[in-house]
C-alpha cells in the first residue's frame, strides 16, 4: 500500500472535499508516494519516568499492560520496516521494553526535552536522520511517521512536524493543545499554547487560521547537534515547548499536514479515552 501526504495549503483547495480517499487526493493533485528506496530514519522514542501531571504514567495501566510497552507495540505494528529505540532515563523503563524485545540506550535523567534525549541517545548512535515519536502517543499512526519522513525532504527543512486541523473553539482556547501557524511555505511562524492569532475582525477574536500541533518530529543529526549545544530559548522556558528554541535559532520546521490526529496521553482521563481491546 502506497501512502500520500499534502501540506496544509493543498488541502485548503480540496475544500468541501476533505474526506474524499488518499488515492483520489493523490490523483487530483499528482501527489507522488512518500517512501522511496532511500535509507528510512530511524525511529527514536525518548522515554522519562518522570511526569508532572500523570506521574509514572509511563508505567500506568493500559489495558493490561504498560503504557510504554502499547506505545512500542503500535510504532512496531504501524512502521515495522523503521529501525525503533527507546532512548531511556533509567533501568526501570529499559527493563520493561527490553524484556519484550526492544533496543534501548540510556541517557541522563535530567535532560530538559525530547529532543535533547534524542541528541544524547544519537552521540552514540550516530544516525543521520531520526523520528521523534513520544513514548506517551500509543495511537500513533503510519500516515503520521511517514509523513515526518517526508517533511525532512523539503527542500530548506532542518526539521519536520505534524499538525490537524482544530475541531472547535474550545480546543482553541484549551492551553495544553498547541497552536501552529503557518507562512506561505507550510514553515512554523509559531508555537503557542495560547489563541494565536488574534482576530480583531470578530467579536471574540479566536481565529481557525492556527492548526493543531501533534507533537511529534523528524530531525537532521546536523541539527539535533546544534539544538542541544544550545541554552534553552526565552519564549521556550516561557511557553515550555521544545521547538520554540529551534525557532528562536532561526531553524526552519517544515509542517506536515496530516488528516488524522492522536491522543497523546498527558493525564489519566487522556488514557482512560483510550479502548486498547
Amino acid at each position: 500500500m502506497e501512502f500520500f501526504v499534502c501540506n496544509w495549503l493543498t488541502l485548503d483547495r480540496i475544500g468541501t472535499d476533505l474526506l474524499a480517499t488518499t488515492q483520489e487526493v493523490a490523483e487530483r493533485f499528482n501527489i507522488q508516494p512518500l517512501m522511496s528506496d532511500s535509507v528510512l530514519p530511524t525511529i527514536i522514542v525518548p522515554a522519562r519516568l518522570a511526569s508532572s501531571r500523570f506521574p509514572s504514567k509511563l508505567l500506568a495501566d493500559a489495558g493490561g499492560k504498560p503504557l510504554i510497552l502499547r506505545t512500542a507495540e503500535r510504532i512496531r505494528d504501524q512502521a515495522p520496516e523503521f529501525d525503533l529505540i527507546f532512548a531511556v532515563d533509567g533501568e526501570e523503563l529499559s527493563d520493561i521494553l527490553q524484556k519484550a524485545g526492544f533496543s534501548t540506550i540510556k541517557t541522563s535523567p535530567d535532560l530538559p526535552s525530547g529532543t535533547d534525549r534524542i541528541a544524547q541517545a544519537n552521540e552514540s548512535l550516530g544516525k543521520d536522520l531520526i523520528i521523534n515519536i513520544q513514548a506517551d502517543e500509543p495511537m500513533v499512526l503510519r500516515e503520521h511517521i511517514l509523513a515526518l519522513t517526508e517533511g525532512l525532504s523539503k527542500e530548506n527543512a532542518d526539521l519536520s512536524t505534524l499538525a490537524v486541523p482544530f475541531l472547535s473553539p474550545e480546543d482553541i482556547r484549551d492551553p495544553n493543545q498547541v497552536k501552529v501557524v503557518l507562512d506561505r511555505m507550510g514553515f512554523a511562524l509559531y508555537f503557542s499554547r495560547s489563541p494565536i492569532p488574534y482576530d480583531r475582525t470578530i467579536e471574540h477574536g479566536i481565529s481557525n487560521a492556527a492548526l493543531k500541533h501533534l507533537g511529534m518530529y523528524g530531525y537532521r543529526n546536523t541539527f539535533l547537534k546544534k539544538f542541544s549545544a544550545m541554552e534553552q530559548g526565552v519564549l521556550e522556558n516561557m511557553e515550555k515547548l521544545e521547538q520554540l528554541r529551534a525557532l528562536e535559532m532561526g531553524f526552519k520546521i517544515a509542517v506536515q499536514f496530516v488528516r488524522n490526529g492522536t491522543i497523546g496521553v498527558d493525564t489519566r482521563e487522556d488514557l482512560d479515552k483510550i479502548d486498547f481491546s
